[in-house]
């Protein structure tokens, strides 16, 4: 496991993997393969992928520390990076294929519909984090205030599962599932912080 992460083809290959959602997405597109709502299907795919690649952000750190693959973390950039762009697709499908830029008609939306305004809060925190990514960022802010600012990555994910759980009507199978992932994945991080579990 350790030599492959440690080779120089292992960013291109997870790379080419977190791009398998979108490629897949278009493949079903260009079939005309998207359901009886194809908009709704593409903002669905979306929104589960942006979730999906918030937990996976979330799991390098302890994956990392538990199963002692420091090379791990070297990923994690590029995972949350990816769930930023997810969930810049999520919002654009939206606010374009949706409801073409009206944004009378989208604030009667936000009006009746909490649940946008949670996943708009999660996208929203998504933002400062996706800008301070790079190193010359990190110099900038200098270590531990990059750190301050980072934290707000496990605002994303909760606000994504209260946004997914909102808009289910009955069936909250798969938001219960993705809050019970974020659930341990930010217990272990208490559990660290607690010292209830030596690294």
């Amino acid at each position: 496991m350790r030599p492959l992460l440690s080779s120089k083809w292992a960013k291109v290959f997870v790379f080419a993997l977190c791009l398998m959602p979108l490629l897949l997405l278009g493949w079903r597109g260009y079939r005309q393969d998207l359901g009886a709502n194809p908009i709704e299907f593409i903002t669905h795919a979306t929104g589960t992928w942006t979730l999906r690649f918030l937990v996976f952000t979330l799991a390098v750190t302890p994956f990392r520390k538990l199963l002692k693959l420091p090379e791990l973390i070297k990923f994690r950039r590029m995972l949350g990076l990816f769930a930023f762009f997810y969930g810049c697709l999520h919002l654009t499908t939206y606010l374009w294929l949706d409801k073409f830029f009206d944004w009378r008609e989208i604030l009667k939306d936000v009006e009746k519909r909490r649940f946008i305004i949670a996943g708009f809060t999660g996208y929203v925190a998504m933002v400062p984090l996706a800008i301070t990514s790079t190193t010359g960022w990190i110099r900038r802010l200098g270590g531990k205030r990059w750190q301050r600012l980072h934290r707000l990555v496990y605002l994303s994910p909760i606000a994504g599962v209260v946004h997914y759980y909102w808009l289910v009507k009955s069936d909250i199978r798969q938001p219960a599932l993705y809050g019970f992932l974020v659930g341990i994945l930010l217990l272990y991080r208490v559990a660290v912080w607690k010292r209830l579990i030596i690294i």
